[in-house]
């Protein structure tokens, strides 16, 4: 089936030409009101980027996810292997959480929060505009020979992306390490750490990819975010929309001419003057309608906007609007998809809450050694050998440590070390014991034992182990 002319522009994306090569987007600078709003939330969200690998929270970091050791901190809330249920839990919400936003109000994660585009927008971008100028001047530059001005305004901003790329790549990985072994690390030396050095490298390397040349492409090609607009958005979405109804008219678009009446004529409002295109840094023409391309950053809104005031129309021919608010003018309501999100979205809340309450500062395991079965011993007492480890999961050492068995008459001893022991902050204390219980208080060959662990003299955690014993014939 062939493709309507109109819709023939969704048979490729707008970054690739008709040849299939790379379309360089050079979006000319954006302003306005939105533009202003979106640089105060950027720049509030660089900061919280930037700092949550330093800031410490009861001496958490408050943000970490170091993958090889297998320990996360989410808002200074420690995770470790043994949370990692309360992890998937905390990652589900967020999901949910962004699939809510996209049906209700389309791409605006990727416009307004996304960490690409704030650093591709608000930092590098801004710098490009900086050294080399706007739309017009940086197509011209890149037209132009290589010259000594173009190489010294391509060098300078080169290395001033290679500067913010190392910079990224070190916050990357104080939340990946630790921003304590990060700093360790740089006092240490880079010699003294190698393979962390080579790390360090090709972290720089991809965000300088990323930033320099690959761009755009990114949001249109990489990310499989923008993919699920497709499946996530209907009619009542919320995007950003051009109100095709008053821009068409009945005769379509017109070039402005002064004095000109241009209802009578059936025109539309809008102009055709291409300043959305221009501006757009995907290169798409938001007219078309939602495109995969579109991030919903709203840099045409500013721009229409301000071509709709020169001129003398109503501003919003380009706005946050509905399908079904353009062509049927009516509000924005919860459907109920949305609202089952929502209901999701609190149930899951809650459940973490309700388990971040109830989750033990401390977890307890305590396991039959593999391969050891029971001891016989004097006066007919049943033995045997035991592995403990305890997580401490607390920014303080817990002292005075002690094992005491609870569910039975008979002892507990801790093999190569006294009855009582420091559990260090947020490590690990592990070693062997045994339990020496009366055959006479055992049922049959395998028992469940409960085993409590003490502070001092109060009772922080909780654990149970199979006790093996001689099989009754009773």
């Amino acid at each position: 089936m062939e493709t309507p002319e109109h819709e023939i522009f969704r048979d490729s994306i707008g970054t690739i030409t008709e040849d299939g090569k790379r379309a360089w987007v050079f979006p000319k600078k954006p302003s306005g009101k939105y533009y202003q709003y979106r640089k105060l939330v950027s720049y509030i969200l660089l900061a919280i980027l930037l700092l949550s690998p330093f800031i410490k929270i009861n001496g958490n970091q408050f943000l970490m996810f170091n993958v090889l050791e297998r320990r996360f901190n989410i808002f200074g809330f420690p995770f470790w292997p043994q949370d990692f249920h309360l992890f998937v839990i905390s990652m589900l919400i967020g999901v949910i959480f962004i699939t809510l936003f996209t049906v209700a109000f389309g791409r605006i994660f990727c416009g307004w929060i996304c960490p690409q585009t704030i650093f591709m927008e608000m930092v590098f971008r801004r710098i490009e505009y900086w050294i080399e100028g706007d739309r017009n001047k940086q197509r011209k530059l890149a037209r132009q020979k290589w010259d000594a001005e173009k190489i010294k305004k391509k060098g300078l901003k080169f290395l001033i992306f290679a500067i913010i790329s190392f910079i990224i790549a070190n916050v990357f990985l104080a939340y990946l390490i630790s921003s304590d072994k990060l700093i360790q690390y740089i006092t240490d030396g880079p010699t003294e750490h190698f393979s962390t050095l080579i790390s360090l490298t090709i972290f720089t390397a991809v965000f300088y990819f990323v930033f320099a040349w690959f761009r755009e492409q990114v949001c249109v090609i990489a990310c499989p975010y923008g993919r699920l607009q497709g499946v996530l958005l209907d009619t009542k979405s919320i995007v950003v929309a051009y109100d095709h109804k008053r821009g068409e008219g009945k005769n379509g678009r017109k070039k402005f001419r002064k004095n000109e009446d241009r209802t009578a004529l059936g025109f539309g409002d809008c102009i055709d003057c291409l300043q959305c295109v221009h501006v757009c840094p995907t290169g798409i023409d938001i007219r078309n309608g939602t495109q995969l391309e579109c991030v919903n950053c709203t840099a045409c809104i500013d721009e229409c906007d301000h071509i709709m005031e020169s001129i003398n129309l109503p501003k919003g021919l380009i706005r946050y609007a509905s399908e079904e608010n353009i062509k049927n003018k009516t509000p924005f309501k919860l459907t109920p998809r949305m609202k089952g999100y929502i209901a999701v979205l609190a149930i899951m809340t809650g459940l973490l809450i309700g388990m971040l309450f109830l989750r033990n500062d401390v977890e307890a395991n305590v396991l039959r050694l593999p391969g050891q079965l029971y001891e016989h011993k004097d006066n007919n007492i049943i033995s045997n050998v035991f592995t403990y480890k305890l997580v401490n999961k607390t920014s303080r050492d817990i002292e005075n440590v002690s094992l005491k068995l609870m569910s039975h008459q008979g002892e507990l001893k801790l093999v190569a070390t006294s009855d009582n022991f420091v559990v260090p902050k947020q490590g690990i204390a592990e070693g062997t014991l045994f339990v020496e219980i009366n055959n006479a208080a055992l049922s049959g060959d395998r028992n469940k034992i409960k085993i409590g662990v003490y502070e001092d003299d109060k009772l922080i955690e909780t654990t149970t182990a199979n006790f093996l014993g001689p099989r009754s014939f009773k």
